[in-house]
């Protein structure tokens, strides 16, 4: 014990140096392990973010050089693009509805299967399964489910009396029925709303049933409160998606029929590899970013009013 005391304090400058170049080396080779991260963001997504905010100054046809015309593909979209404002109605019909039922529909299904259920296992794999689809095999199977003639949905309905309904041959029911599609893939919600869930204590419960709470009001004086913060997430994930949504009317639609399906991301996908308008789609990429951003904001300042976290004093 003496002798190492003794070398410790007779030589401190010497291991003061030798941790420094200790660190130092930690810190070398933390930057080569994430310098593939590193590069391929700053080559994969920062430097065409950064690309498109330029050319969406310009008149920029991919073949040709770009040509420097300012805020004239903005003055476009809002003034000189009559399916601008139909791509944006379009989009906002589908976050107005699809959102809220999505996200009743997910909670709704973990509350459920949450309950000490035979089976329980089983439908929770069953449920969250057409979550990990791929999106193409979606589509093709609900082209296929939708069919007006010989869809299975059509079949159901048909069980109640309900009439033939042409979900994608109509603009009345073209949305909708991607809507109800939507509704098929909210097993990863779910997953994480059966979390939240597992994660509030049994002695909320048991508090609440030595005041003699009935199921009901357990609901929606425990379960909902705690429950706000995973509400909260995948309401912002969903508003996040939805404006982003164009897989499925691509497939399925192309934007009709008579461009009711017609969301932005198509209306921009439209431009930017169908007519090589890349300047404009870049501008239209740039909108939507900052309405992504505002509504991403504003879900944020809302919350404040409705969102509890454990812990926290009112």
């Amino acid at each position: 014990m003496t002798s190492t005391t003794a070398v410790s304090t007779r030589h401190p400058e010497k291991h003061r140096k030798k941790w420094l170049t200790m660190g130092r080396r930690e810190a070398l080779f933390f930057y080569i392990f994430i310098s593939p991260w590193i590069l391929g963001f700053l080559i994969f997504t920062l430097g065409p973010i950064v690309a498109s905010l330029y050319f969406s100054f310009n008149d920029y046809a991919v073949i040709a050089p770009a040509e420097w015309i300012g805020i004239a593909n903005y003055r476009k979209a809002f003034t000189g693009d009559p399916l601008f404002w139909k791509s944006l109605v379009n989009t906002a019909y589908y976050v107005g509805i699809g959102v809220p039922l999505r996200i009743v529909f997910a909670f709704a299904l973990a509350t459920l299967l949450n309950q000490e259920i035979r089976g329980r296992l089983f439908y929770r794999v069953s449920y969250y399964m057409p979550s990990i689809i791929p999106g193409v095999a979606s589509a093709v199977l609900w082209l296929i489910l939708l069919n007006p003639r010989l869809g299975l949905v059509n079949l159901v309905l048909g069980l109640f009396g309900a009439p033939q309904i042409n979900w994608l041959g109509t603009p009345e029911w073209s949305k909708p029925a991607l809507i109800l599609m939507s509704l098929w893939g909210v097993g990863g919600s779910m997953v994480l709303y059966l979390a939240g869930l597992q994660g509030i204590p049994d002695a909320l419960y048991e508090a609440a049933d030595i005041d003699g709470a009935s199921r009901w009001r357990k609901f929606w004086s425990v379960t909902i409160p705690l429950m706000t913060p995973t509400i909260l997430y995948n309401l912002i994930m969903q508003l996040i998606s939805s404006f982003q949504v164009f897989g499925s009317a691509f497939i399925m639609t192309r934007g009709g029929p008579l461009n009711s399906t017609l969301f932005y991301m198509l209306h921009l996908y439209n431009f930017a590899f169908q007519y090589f308008k890349m300047g404009y789609a870049s501008a239209l990429a740039w909108v939507l970013f900052v309405v992504i951003i505002f509504f991403t904001l504003l879900t944020l300042r809302w919350s404040q009013a409705w969102v509890f976290y454990q812990g926290e004093k009112k």
